[in-house]
C-alpha cells in the first residue's frame, strides 16, 4: 500500500533557526516511516545556503529535495515551516509549523494564516497563548463598521523544539574552536543582535553589554563577556559593526578600566557550540532577551550542567525551570518603534523589559559565588534531557500526526477472483 504524499515547503538548507527546526522537523517525518515525504526548499531572508551540502550528516535528505517549484502532484498532507502570514493551503490537509511571536500581539495576517491552515504546531505555550488571544476587528473605511472580527478559528498545539542529546552534552574533550582568554570566568550570550535602540532589540544585546561594564567596572577581579553574535551574516562588514556598536557602549561607561568583551563571529557548527558551552572558562550563560518564540540556544546550552541566567517571560519559559535556574523579573512594556518591523512585531504589542536592579545582583552574585549556582545547572540539565530531547520531541510529533490527519484513501491491487476454465464442446467431425 502506498504512504500519503507529504511535502514540505520550508528553509532547509539555510544557516537560521527556522532551517534548524526544518531539518530536524523533516527528519523526524522521515524517521516516522508512514509517509512519502518530499521537501521543497526555500529561502530565508539573507541567511547563507547550501547547509546541507557543508554538513555530510545531512546528506540523506537529498534524495527528498524536490529540483522544480512544481508540485508533481496535489500532497495528501501539505507542511509548511515559516512565519504564519506565508501560510497557504495547497494540499488535501494543510498544517502549519511556526515558532510564533515574541510579543503580545500578532499581526492580522498571522490569524488569518494560521486560520487558512487545518491545525497549526508552535513551538511554546507563550505563542500559543498569543494566537489564542489577539482579536481584531476589520473595519469598513467608508462607515467604520465593524465588517469582521479577526480570530483563531483552527486548532493550535504546541511542538517544543528537542535538542540532540547525542551532541549537545558535558565533555572534556579540547575545544573545537581556536579562542584563549586571560580571564577565567566568562558569561556567554548566543543569539542575534537585532535591530533597535539601546535596550530595545529583543535579544536585549546592548543593554547586557552596557550592565556587565557597568556592574564590573573597576574592580580588582573582572569575568569576561563573550558574545557569540552576528546582525545579519557572518562578513566582515558584519563583525566590524557589531564591533563599532561595542565601542559606542563602552564610550557611555564613566571609567578606563572595564572588563573585558570578546566577539566569536561566524558560522559554526552543532558540535563547536557544544564545545563552546563546555569550555573550561565559560561558566554561564546570560540572556535579557525581551521575548522567546522558543530559545533553543538556551535549551541546548542548560545541557552542559552550566548555571543559566535569563529572562523570567515568553517561550524559553517552558524548560527553564524557575527552582533550577536564575530567572530575572521585570515588566511589559510596549515595543519601541526602531526594534518594530512591519507584520512582524507591532509597536501597540508588549514584551519584557528586565530589571535593570536584578540584572546586577545576578550578574555579581554568579560570579562572587559560582558554587551554590552548580548544583542548579546540574539539575537543570537533567530536566532538559529528561523532557525536552529530540526524541521527546519526535514522539509527541507521532501524537499529534496521528491525532489531526484524517485517513487517506489508499491504492489498493485489485484481485480478480480465478475463474474455472470453460471446456467448449468440440466441432462435430
Amino acid at each position: 500500500m502506498s504512504k500519503p504524499l507529504f511535502i514540505i515547503s520550508c528553509p532547509i538548507d539555510t544557516y537560521s533557526g527556522y532551517g534548524a527546526r526544518s531539518r530536524d522537523l523533516v527528519k523526524s517525518i522521515i524517521n516516522l516511516d508512514k509517509y512519502h515525504v518530499k521537501i521543497l526548499p526555500q529561502r530565508w531572508g539573507n541567511t547563507p545556503w547550501n547547509f546541507i551540502k557543508n554538513n555530510p550528516e545531512w546528506l540523506f535528505l537529498e534524495p527528498h529535495i524536490l529540483n522544480t517549484n512544481q508540485l508533481p502532484q496535489q500532497p495528501d498532507i501539505w507542511a509548511q515551516i515559516t512565519v504564519p502570514n506565508e501560510f497557504q493551503s495547497v494540499g488535501k490537509y494543510n498544517i502549519g509549523f511556526t515558532a510564533g511571536i515574541e510579543t503580545t500581539i500578532c499581526d492580522p495576517s498571522w490569524i488569518e494564516g494560521v486560520n487558512r491552515m487545518d491545525v497549526t504546531f508552535v513551538s511554546s505555550n507563550h505563542a500559543k497563548k498569543v494566537f489564542e488571544t489577539s482579536q481584531f476587528e476589520n473595519k469598513n473605511t467608508q462607515t467604520q463598521q465593524v465588517e469582521k472580527i479577526i480570530k483563531l478559528e483552527k486548532p493550535v498545539e504546541v511542538l517544543f523544539e528537542g535538542a540532540n542529546l547525542d551532541i549537545y552534552k558535558p565533555t572534556t574533550e579540547p575545544c573545537l574552536i581556536d579562542f584563549d582568554i586571560p580571564e577565567s570566568f566568562a558569561y556567554l550570550f548566543v543569539g542575534h543582535w537585532m535591530h533597535g535602540e539601546l535596550g530595545e532589540d529583543r535579544k536585549n544585546v546592548g543593554l547586557l553589554v552596557k550592565a556587565f561594564l557597568e556592574v564590573f567596572k573597576n574592580k580588582k577581579t573582572k569575568p569576561a563577556l563573550i558574545l557569540k553574535t552576528a546582525q545579519v551574516n557572518s562578513s566582515y562588514m558584519d563583525r566590524d559593526e557589531l564591533l563599532n556598536k561595542i565601542n559606542q557602549i563602552k564610550n557611555t561607561v564613566n571609567s578606563t578600566d572595564l572588563p573585558n568583551i570578546y566577539l566569536l563571529h561566524g558560522e559554526f557548527s552543532d558540535e563547536e557550540m557544544n564545545s563552546l558551552y563546555n569550555h573550561s572558562k565559560v561558566k554561564a550563560m546570560i540572556s535579557l532577551t525581551k521575548g522567546e518564540g522558543f530559545g533553543r540556544p538556551l535549551l541546548e546550552f542548560t545541557l552542559s550542567r552550566k548555571p543559566i541566567i535569563a529572562t523570567n517571560w515568553s517561550g524559553h519559559i517552558d524548560f527553564l525551570h524557575p527552582d533550577h535556574s536564575i530567572l530575572l523579573g521585570g515588566t511589559l512594556t510596549n515595543v519601541h518603534p526602531s526594534a518594530a518591523s512591519k507584520n512582524m512585531i507591532l509597536t501597540e504589542s508588549q514584551w519584557f523589559s528586565v530589571n535593570h536592579s536584578h540584572v546586577g545582583t545576578a550578574l555579581k552574585d554568579v560570579f562572587e559565588n559560582y558554587k551554590k549556582y552548580v548544583d542548579a545547572g546540574k539539575r537543570q540539565a537533567y530536566y532538559s534531557k529528561t523532557n525536552f530531547s529530540f526524541k521527546k520531541m519526535e514522539e509527541l510529533l507521532d501524537q499529534l500526526l496521528t491525532q489531526y490527519l484524517p485517513e487517506f484513501p489508499k491504492q489498493v491491487t485489485l484481485q480478480l477472483p480465478k475463474l474455472d476454465k470453460i471446456s467448449l464442446p468440440k466441432k462435430p467431425e
